[in-house]
């Protein structure tokens, strides 16, 4: 008679967490040690020779050369982290800025409109100003300008 040897029996609760325990500090350990080297290429008071070297000592010795890291220079690298979101952030906000254009141009055309239902300018004075707002002076906006002119 053959015995059928189910694993889930054979490897007791204690063991399963022992090794969960094992599996999650080995993960956390490359997420250090990724870190670690991310910061030595971040980090803008290193020369170039500071960075090579320390990269040579974390990937030759990496338990000591982290370890190392840290103790050195560990205390600043969270001031390095938060300059880094905030450069990202500022350019980011820089490119919606350009990108979106400046707010002026909206609040002179609300102002504009405002003016046009009040009947403070007329259509094609509204046609005129809005074109000279939005940059579009081309062949319209120049003969509309010379028939004004005229009357």
């Amino acid at each position: 008679m053959s015995t059928q040897m189910y694993l889930a029996y054979d490897y007791p609760l204690l063991s399963m967490f022992w090794t969960m325990l094992w599996f999650f500090v080995w993960i956390m350990w490359f997420i250090l040690l990724f870190r670690v080297v991310l910061d030595i290429f971040r980090d803008d008071e290193l020369g170039g020779w500071g960075k090579a070297g320390w990269l040579v000592f974390v990937i030759v010795l990496p338990f000591l050369g982290v370890f190392v890291y840290l103790i050195a220079r560990g205390r600043n690298m969270g001031g390095r982290e938060v300059a880094h979101a905030r450069a990202q952030q500022e350019a980011f906000d820089r490119y919606v800025r350009d990108t979106a254009g400046g707010g002026g141009s909206v609040d002179e055309l609300a102002r504009l409109s405002e003016l046009r239902n009040r009947g403070d300018i007329s259509e094609e004075e509204f046609r005129r100003a809005k074109d000279l707002v939005l940059g579009n002076a081309g062949p319209s906006a120049g003969g509309g300008a010379a028939a004004g002119t005229g009357t």
